[in-house]
């Protein structure tokens, strides 16, 4: 490509996706609004229950999420007994685009779990050994010799922040990794093993990963308060509740197949009363907004309900993201998040309840005075 100006216009868009945002206030890079999520690309897994794509669907759906603008990929060591990594790595060696990427992978789960191994203590955990392991053999699957983010995948109990930190730090400096997530722990630890990063000049996490939804609301407690004080991004998973996310006639459908989805996380594929209500308004609402699918306005809840949110989301099927991609498009009102929210009340108990969020005053501070409080960064949100 030649150009007679040095400012040389982007590309144009195929999909929203390409239009891509800075990771989070304490990272720069930037990534696609929507993470691919990778349990499912490898060829392992079907006979657990967890569905599995061979190489050619694999790569089939990567390169749809590539071409629409995708940059931002998240697998882990034991995905698919390996092969979710492998595949990936394979894909961008043939495609020559790691350097385009954003590539998250994660350690502590036995990677080594359907191994024929006499031992495999070495394969899980948080401590130094297992990262040590599990990172480099992730850099050979990967065929890279650089992770972009590597994420602790949980909290373990065993090790102290300070054995956790220094080894993750020790990879940044070698540049084996360039940035850090931690995935489902308590936030109360996420914050004290950043504590002792900044105070002792080591990295800290930039990203934290959980289970968020409409249908599970958890984050509001703890994990968004502590990811907005400390400047971190979130990667929902479990964003469409497991696949409980659906109509009554996709419900009906399922039945009459017989398709069933993810079994082993999700034994009782069919919907609770509560949760089918929480549907039907999606339904309603997603009407009200042109939304493509009820899937696609519950990944627009979720990112807009605070800044720097990047869902993740699986699947086998390029037409289910490419229906996803359309979350981009839709703009919720405060209104119809409260509507939502409503069918299914969460209580954030004490001492939220109590002394609030930060996001108002609380009632002890406003008593006998006329205060405004500065609003918190918002979402991005769709423009027309």
């Amino acid at each position: 490509m030649s150009t007679k100006s040095f400012f040389v216009p982007p590309p144009p868009l195929k999909t929203k996706l390409g239009r891509h945002r800075q990771l989070s206030p304490l990272a720069g890079v930037h990534v696609s609004p929507i993470c691919l999520g990778a349990m499912s690309i490898g060829d392992q897994w079907a006979n657990i229950g967890m569905g599995q794509m061979d190489k050619d669907d694999s790569f089939k759906l990567l390169d749809a999420f590539y071409d629409a603008g995708g940059n931002f990929i998240d697998t882990a060591n034991n995905y698919q007994d390996e092969t979710s990594e492998q595949f990936i790595g394979e894909w961008m060696e043939r495609r020559q685009n790691r350097d385009q990427m954003v590539i998250a992978t994660k350690y502590s789960t036995n990677f080594k779990r359907a191994a024929d191994l006499p031992q495999k203590t070495s394969y899980v955990g948080n401590n130094i050994k297992s990262l040590h392991v599990s990172v480099e053999q992730s850099l050979k699957k990967l065929r890279t010799d650089y992770i972009d983010i590597l994420y602790v995948h949980w909290w373990d109990w065993t090790c102290g922040v300070e054995e956790v930190m220094n080894g993750l730090h020790h990879l940044v400096a070698q540049g084996k990794v360039l940035y850090l997530g931690i995935s489902d722990t308590p936030a109360w630890i996420v914050s004290r093993a950043n504590m002792y990063a900044r105070l002792t000049g080591k990295t800290p996490f930039v990203i934290y990963q959980g289970a968020w939804s409409i249908l599970q609301r958890d984050f509001e407690r703890e994990i968004i308060p502590m990811a907005r004080v400390e400047g971190m991004a979130l990667a929902p998973w479990n964003v469409l509740g497991a696949g409980k996310i659906r109509t009554d006639a996709e419900e009906e459908r399922r039945r009459q197949t017989g398709e069933k989805g993810r079994t082993l996380i999700n034994k009782n594929w069919e919907r609770t009363p509560e949760e089918r209500k929480v549907c039907q308004v999606l339904e309603k609402i997603a009407a009200e907004t042109g939304a493509t699918s009820i899937t696609a306005l519950a990944l627009a809840y979720v990112m807009q309900k605070t800044p720097y949110v990047f869902p993740i989301v699986g699947g086998r099927k390029v037409e289910h993201l490419m229906d996803n991609i359309g979350a981009l498009d839709i703009a919720l009102t405060p209104e119809q998040i409260a509507e939502l929210e409503a069918v299914q009340p969460f209580a954030k108990g004490f001492p939220h309840e109590m002394v609030g969020d930060g996001l108002t005053y609380s009632p002890f501070h406003s008593m006998g005075l006329n205060l405004d409080k500065w609003p918190h960064q918002q979402a991005i949100r769709p423009t027309k």
